[in-house]
């Protein structure tokens, strides 16, 4: 089976006037509506300590092409995520014209962010022009597309969950006996738990305790880490092939993983 069918593009600022994303691959008949969509992008706005992005953006995906009637063509799905906060930079973002007077060119580059590498391979002074792409806003535009492919694999069976099991260096103690890998059911239900948790731990009533943990070191002024488990139950054997280094889809998972901001 090939891993290369399904295959999406994003493009879009993460403060210009929306996001795009164009999911090829997708199989003709598919129930989908946009619900099914937006569903997950409120998913991702949910979680302690989340930007103030977070609270300006109401993020609502509108299908462009590639549904009729609530089912899929089988040609090309388009999708559009309009950025509420444009409204505010119109003037620093605009399409077309000159850079007016009040536009500061951003010249500073951040460690740990892609300014200063994408400043130099595309010719760029002001960093604003690479920030604004590199941005985990972009991240909105995956979910919307993930949502579709995670749609689809319903329909095959397959269920996809995750959950958190340590933030920093606070593990939850329940989830370091791994045997629940071995359980299908059990981490269906880790997942289901989950979702009425604010950091996304299997075990809600830690909410407080590791909220706690977070704020002390938001006060020092320190950033943490943490691990998350995503899973797939009924998967199919056979996905990839140990033939070649880029047919392998552990090495494919990796590269989808590592390329989220912040991995």
């Amino acid at each position: 089976m090939s891993l290369r069918y399904l295959r999406f593009l994003t493009a879009g600022e993460s403060h210009g006037k929306g996001l795009t994303a164009i999911l090829e691959g997708i199989p003709a008949n598919l129930p989908l509506s946009q619900e099914d969509i937006n569903l997950e992008l409120r998913r991702r706005q949910r979680g302690y300590g989340r930007g103030g992005r977070m609270k300006i953006e109401k993020d609502s995906a509108e299908i462009l092409s590639g549904v009729r009637f609530g089912r899929t063509l089988g040609s090309p799905i388009a999708l559009f995520i309009k950025n509420r906060d444009w409204e505010n930079w119109k003037e620093k973002m605009a399409v077309e014209g000159e850079p007016p007077p009040s536009v500061v060119p951003f010249t500073k580059p951040r460690p740990g962010h892609a300014d200063l590498a994408g400043g130099i391979k595309y010719n760029q002074r002001d960093l604003r022009n690479i920030l604004e792409r590199a941005s985990a806003r972009e991240t909105a535009a995956r979910v919307a597309v993930g949502a579709i492919c995670k749609r689809f694999l319903s329909e095959l069976g397959i269920k996809v969950g995750s959950f958190v099991v340590s933030i920093g260096e606070k593990e939850v103690e329940e989830l370091k006996d791994k045997s629940y890998f071995a359980d299908p059911e059990k981490l269906l239900s880790y997942h289901e738990r989950a979702e009425n948790s604010e950091l996304r731990i299997p075990f809600p009533e830690k909410d407080e305790e590791f909220k706690s943990y977070i704020d002390e070191a938001k006060e020092k002024g320190e950033s943490l880490g943490g691990v998350f488990e995503v899973f797939a139950v009924n998967v199919p054997p056979g996905l990839g092939s140990h033939i070649q280094w880029d047919k392998r889809i552990d090495g494919r998972i990796a590269q989808a993983m590592m390329s989220i901001q912040a991995i």
